[in-house]
């Protein structure tokens, strides 16, 4: 693991009161509530301190949170805990960790754009390979557009999505719902104001 991404994470932890995206699940992946049954096992890739894990677990799923930052896996731990919900939490260098392969039934990927392109590239091979036959992918991310509004997401443009950066990343996948969309997020200190969304529902033939 590189030290120094995982001290600049644990110390934004540290540094948020409470928690650094709020404890509510994101809004788009809470609208996909019908898509998700009991029972089914989901991966939320670099979930920070935890809530769309929680939240998932308490949709009935056997959920498998990670972060490279020990702090948030331990907060995530924590609100688990508070909830009434297991949860299997792991501290993970996405880019070092083994990745599960046809392992999930759902991989949930909210607001990971720190990674530059070649290895958000890997990334998402990787995410679409650990879904099972049938499984879901759930991701938003930012645009190019949301630079103007500044209202969360990272500064470098490289690292935002589009629609056509999308459909050829998940090209071996059934694109479900892809849309762009400018809205309100009130996602704790770090997600707040108006910003430049990009919404995306694939499932693994």
């Amino acid at each position: 693991m590189d030290p120094a991404t995982r001290d600049f994470w644990d110390a934004r932890y540290a540094a948020a009161e409470g928690y650094l995206f709020g404890e509510a699940p994101n809004a788009f992946l809470a609208a996909q509530a019908a898509r998700l049954q009991p029972g089914l096992t989901a991966l939320a890739v670099a979930d920070g301190d935890g809530r769309n894990g929680v939240w998932l677990a308490q949709q009935g799923l056997s959920v498998t949170t990670t972060d490279v930052s020990p702090r948030a896996v331990d907060k995530a731990r924590a609100l688990a805990a508070r909830r009434g919900v297991a949860l299997d939490a792991r501290v993970a260098d996405l880019a070092t960790w083994t990745w599960p392969e046809a392992a999930f039934d759902v991989v949930v990927a909210i607001f990971i754009q720190f990674a530059p392109p070649p290895a958000r590239d890997l990334m998402f091979r990787r995410m679409a390979a650990a879904l099972k036959p049938g499984g879901l992918l759930i991701l938003q991310g930012y645009r190019p557009e949301q630079l103007a509004y500044g209202t969360g997401g990272p500064g470098q443009v490289e690292n935002l999505y589009t629609e056509a950066l999308l459909r050829s990343a998940f090209a071996d996948l059934e694109i479900l719902h892809l849309a762009s969309h400018d809205s309100d997020l009130d996602e704790g200190a770090a997600h707040r104001g108006r910003s430049a969304l990009i919404d995306l529902v694939a499932r693994r033939p």
